[in-house]
């Protein structure tokens, strides 16, 4: 019998890898001569670079870059050797984990240490440079991340503008004569589960900005500052891309990275997946077994199980999912690929005990499926 083990990390308790060992070790319980595939998974959010590694035997490097309210912070990403691409995770350079709760500025936050993490990997020799770009604290449209990789943003006495989103409004001029020529030479690839435009109701401002501490009339302040950032943009560039989906991912670095790099979109669990190799290793399979921590009518958006089940399902494996929580509408993703969920918990428990007890409650599932699945096929 071929298993594949393809789950995300469970938030607070389990790292991807060690969800799918601890799945693996339940199910070997039942099927101790199965072969087992451990393919760890993420969706473009945290967790990406150390199951891309996991999964294809990188190297996890650290650069020191400006953290999001510039202060200087020691940020992780990937590096795979065989092909000279990068993983970077604009979140360990710009995250919102980063800023205390009580620190939070959507207005003055910034990318420059994104730009300097994309800086770091043309020194190494990037090839391919993937950013995953869930989980920011900024708004600033990626105009930070362009300032670290050599754009020159200038108001109108030609002084180079202050960090974050709100200066934009100042900008008269942008200086691309110093922009890293390497740029040219590297294909990037954005990887998130966001598709808001830059702007307006839908956009990177009025979406994502309140839970970066943007107040009402600083929303409305900062949709205008990226609109007119983009205006400015489309003039110095020749294209227009703030309204194309994802622009408006990681308070519009999407839009940055597109305008400025030629970044392809993605779906995160699409880039995860290719290069983890989780279509081969799903052809010949029996079963497919996934997970996260809540799974919920909100997968469908691109999360990890429902990425893999779309790759299951084109070779006609059944998939399982295992989570943490099984949320409000978990049932609509029967309808796309999935063909049962289980939650963790055998009882009534708090997070904090699911949390440290999951590799056991784990185990204890992956047990409990195998030998219903073992009922089954004896019928």
């Amino acid at each position: 019998m071929k298993i594949v083990i393809a789950p995300d990390s469970f938030k607070d308790s389990l790292s991807a890898q060690g969800v799918a060992e601890a799945i693996a070790l339940g199910l070997a319980q039942v099927w101790p001569q199965a072969t087992m595939i451990k393919c760890p998974m993420a969706d473009g959010g945290e967790g990406t670079v150390e199951s891309i590694l996991a999964a294809c035997e990188g190297e996890l490097r650290r650069t020191r870059v400006r953290g999001p309210l510039g202060t200087a912070v020691d940020a992780a990403w990937g590096w795979l050797p065989h092909n000279h691409t990068a993983i970077i995770e604009m979140a360990e350079a710009s995250g919102l984990q980063l800023v205390p709760l009580g620190q939070r500025d959507a207005c003055i936050s910034s990318t420059f240490g994104t730009g300097e993490l994309i800086r770091a990997a043309l020194d190494a020799g990037a090839h391919r440079v993937i950013l995953a770009i869930g989980g920011s604290a900024t708004n600033d449209g990626g105009a930070g991340a362009m300032q670290a990789l050599g754009v020159k943003l200038l108001d109108a006495q030609h002084q180079s503008l202050v960090p974050g989103g709100l200066a934009l409004a100042q900008l008269a001029q942008l200086d691309l004569s110093e922009l890293d020529p390497r740029l040219a030479q590297v294909r990037f690839d954005i990887a998130a589960d966001v598709n808001n435009p830059l702007c307006g109701p839908h956009g990177a401002s009025a979406i994502f900005g309140p839970q970066k501490g943007a107040s009402s009339a600083q929303v409305q302040q900062l949709d205008q500052a990226l609109g007119h950032f983009a205006e400015l943009c489309a003039h110095a560039l020749g294209k227009d891309v703030r309204d194309e989906p994802g622009s408006g991912a990681a308070g519009g670095l999407g839009f940055a990275a597109k305008a400025f790099l030629g970044a392809q979109f993605q779906a995160g669990v699409e880039v995860v997946a290719e290069l983890v190799g989780l279509a081969e290793a799903v052809k010949g399979a029996d079963l497919v077994i996934t997970g996260e921590g809540r799974f919920d009518a909100q997968t469908l958006r691109g999360k990890t199980p429902f990425g893999v089940a779309r790759i299951a399902k084109q070779h006609n494996v059944p998939v399982i999912v295992i989570a943490g929580t099984l949320g409000e509408g978990y049932q609509d993703l029967y309808d796309h690929g999935i063909d049962a969920a289980f939650a963790v918990t055998s009882g009534p428990m708090t997070l904090e005990q699911a949390c440290a007890e999951a590799p056991r409650l784990l185990r204890e599932r992956a047990t409990d499926i195998a030998r219903v699945w073992q009922m089954a096929a004896k019928r």
